[in-house]
C-alpha cells in the first residue's frame, strides 16, 4: 500500500489521462481468455494486487514484498491522504441511491473531503452524445481522482476507452461504492487476513458469484501450477 501511496503523491500531476486497475483472480482469468481485455489491463499505469491469490503468486514469482492491496482499501487511504493534500474526487458508477448514501457517509467519515461530482450512468451502452456530455462534466469538475464503480470488466473497459479523454487519474474500485455506502458489509478482519474475503462475498451473493468463482478460481489454480513448473 505504501508503495502505491508514495507513487501517487510523487506523480499525481503527471497521472492525468491514466488509470489504475484492481487486479484479482476474476480479471486475470478474463484477460487470459480475452486478448482485447488483456490489452485493457496491460495499458493501466499500475495494477493493485487485489486479492490474496494474486499477492501470493507474485511472492512465488520472486516479488517477496507483495501484499494484498484491495481497491476499497486503496480508495480509503487516498481519501485520508486527500484531506491533507486537498485532492478532488469524482465518483462514477452504481445507482443514484447508492451515490447519495455514499456522499453522506464519506462526508461524515472524512470531514472536509472535496467531492466535486457524482454520476450514475445508465445501465446500457452510452450514446456518443451521452459519452461526450459525461466527459465534459467530469473534465469541467477537474477532479484529481475519478473513482469508477462499474464492476469488472466494464469499469476497466471504460477507463481504457477514456484514457485520453478524461483529464484525471481513474481508478476502478468495483464494489467499493457499496462498501463505503453501507450497502454491503466487508468480511471480518480475520477473514481478510486469511484471504477469505471472496468466500464472505460468495455467501452474500451466491447466485451471481458461484459460477464465476467456480470457473475463475479453478482455472487460476490450474494455470499457476503449470506456470510454476
Amino acid at each position: 500500500m505504501q508503495l502505491f501511496l508514495d507513487f501517487i503523491q510523487n506523480n499525481i500531476k503527471n497521472l492525468k489521462n491514466e488509470y489504475i486497475c484492481a487486479t484479482n483472480v476474476h480479471t486475470v482469468i478474463t484477460a487470459y481468455d480475452d486478448d482485447q481485455y488483456k490489452k485493457v489491463q496491460n495499458t493501466a499505469i499500475a495494477s493493485l494486487p487485489d486479492g490474496g491469490p494474486i499477492a501470493s503468486y507474485c511472492i512465488k514469482k520472486g516479488y517477496s514484498e507483495t501484499k494484498r492491496t484491495t481497491g476499497p482499501d486503496f480508495m480509503g487511504e487516498i481519501l485520508k491522504l486527500g484531506l491533507k493534500e486537498n485532492y478532488k474526487h469524482f465518483f462514477y458508477g452504481s445507482t443514484k441511491e447508492t451515490l447519495d448514501k455514499l456522499k453522506i457517509q464519506l462526508e461524515n467519515d472524512y470531514k472536509g473531503i472535496n467531492i466535486v461530482g457524482m454520476y450514475s450512468p445508465p445501465f446500457r451502452k452510452l450514446t456518443d452524445e451521452e459519452d461526450k456530455d459525461i466527459i465534459k462534466m467530469i473534465n469541467d469538475a477537474s477532479p484529481d481522482f475519478v473513482w469508477i464503480g462499474l464492476g469488472a470488466p466494464k469499469q476497466e473497459i471504460f477507463m481504457y476507452e477514456h484514457k485520453d479523454k478524461i483529464n484525471s487519474l481513474m481508478v476502478g474500485v468495483g464494489a467499493a461504492f457499496d462498501f463505503f455506502a453501507g450497502n454491503i458489509k466487508r468480511a471480518p478482519a480475520w477473514m481478510q487476513k486469511l484471504n477469505l474475503e471472496w468466500l464472505y462475498r460468495l455467501l452474500q451473493d451466491p447466485k451471481r458469484l458461484f459460477s464465476r468463482y467456480l470457473y475463475t478460481n479453478t482455472k487460476f489454480i490450474f494455470l499457476t501450477k503449470i506456470l510454476r513448473k
